[in-house]
């Protein structure tokens, strides 16, 4: 019986599934992984194959999962050894490394760091044995199936105690290279997620009647492996749009961490019939931690580049499902923006609104308020949305080249 033969026909959501389950699963050897929810114990192969049935219906083998990882790994040698012809010195290197790794690590790391192999670059092969991190997430799902497929959670932190490996009869904390599926992908770093951020306006009738519309908003579906990454802008472009005086977008770049730096492109939806007599304006935005801390939310209004107002909010964590959640809900919209948003919807036509907002941009700075580390700090500038389009965004990370 050949390999082929051995490891069956894998279909491709069976071998998509499969690859999903390789970053969820990092290589524990002979050990067994715990799963938190069921208190079973499984060997890694038998976590994938569990995984490919939940996710496509179609059964495969613990076997059958070792088989094909074997057929993957001397495949993956193959292609290393072809691309390392020209370099003696890095194919020496490079073999005597993955010498070293079963098959399970060299399908796992070049799955995880296929992009490196293009510049022979090999760092994420040089420590097979090493996964940091301790999360467990579940790539690819739609809402409404993830009560489905256990123990997977769409939670963005991990609730509860984490799954474990053992070895001997002593019992570690399984530690996984994938990072957070946001990571890189949204406004977030390791400290603090941004999960939701809306500007809106509501009215209700004396017929009770409520009503809602969403200037701007950021939010919605759950993110997914298989999203794209942030595309990168240079800070440096935008400076002129933001304070430039103590405490400004330059002086807090500087300052760092540059990872928690983001521009937002807002297309506003300022098409909306609401009556005006009675109406709310407000803004409402949310955070995830791990960690228990004190923020302090600073939103700069800015025109021309000036500072033109300031709000300073502070927010307490609160402990929900495992995580720390901060929530500052229905802050009321600053006079100067509501008038703002009224001058905006009068003028006639859309490229004379987008003619203002050009010079019209808000600094918003998240802070822990004991150590004064910035969190996070999104720069947003805007343009008028399509009427049919609705509220649209796009995000980019700050890097300075």
């Amino acid at each position: 019986m050949t390999a082929a033969d051995a490891e069956g026909v894998w279909s491709p959501d069976i071998e998509q599934s499969f690859q999903e389950a390789l970053a969820i699963y990092p290589p524990c050897g002979r050990r067994k992984i715990i799963l938190s929810d069921e208190g079973k114990m499984y060997g890694r192969n038998e976590l994938i194959a569990r995984y490919i049935k939940l996710r496509t219906g179609k059964t495969r083998t613990r076997k059958q999962v070792s088989s094909h990882i074997q057929v993957l790994a001397r495949r993956k040698l193959r292609e290393i050894q072809a691309k390392l012809k020209v370099d003696h010195a890095a194919k020496e290197k490079c073999l005597q490394t993955m010498s070293n790794m079963s098959s399970a690590q060299i399908v796992s790391a070049t799955a995880m760091h296929s992009k490196s192999l293009g510049g022979i670059s090999l760092g994420g092969l040089a420590h097979p044995a090493s996964y940091p991190g301790a999360q467990f997430w579940q790539p690819g799902l739609q809402p409404g199936t993830s009560q489905d497929v256990k123990p997977f959670t769409q939670s963005a932190y991990p609730a509860g105690k984490p799954a474990t490996a053992v070895s001997a009869g002593e019992v570690g904390p399984l530690q996984t290279a994938q990072p957070p599926v946001w990571e890189g992908r949204a406004i977030a770093t390791h400290k603090l997620r941004l999960v939701e951020f809306s500007a809106f306006m509501e009215t209700s009738n004396r017929d009770e009647a409520y009503q809602k519309h969403l200037f701007v908003h950021i939010g919605g579906p759950a993110l997914s492996y298989t999203d794209p990454l942030l595309e990168a802008v240079d800070v440096r472009q935008i400076y002129d749009k933001f304070p430039e005086k103590k405490g400004g977008l330059k002086e807090l770049y500087d300052k760092g961490p540059q990872n928690a730096f983001f521009l937002v492109k807002f297309w506003a939806d300022l098409n909306s019939n609401l009556q005006e007599s009675g109406t709310f304006y407000g803004v409402t935005s949310s955070y995830e931690s791990n960690e228990n801390m004190t923020i302090t939310c600073s939103t700069k209004v800015c025109s021309f580049g000036k500072q033109v107002v300031e709000k300073v909010e502070t927010e307490y964590a609160r402990y929900e499902n495992g995580r720390f959640v901060y929530r500052i809900h229905r802050s009321p919209m600053c006079e100067y923006m509501i008038n703002f948003i009224h001058k905006l919807k009068q003028l006639p036509e859309k490229y004379m609104m987008n003619s203002v907002l050009e010079n019209f941009t808000i600094l918003q700075v998240v802070t822990n308020r004991d150590t004064q580390e910035t969190l996070l700090c999104t720069a947003y500038v805007f343009e008028v949305s399509s009427s049919e389009h609705g509220a649209q965004h796009h995000i980019y990370r700050l890097v300075k080249d």
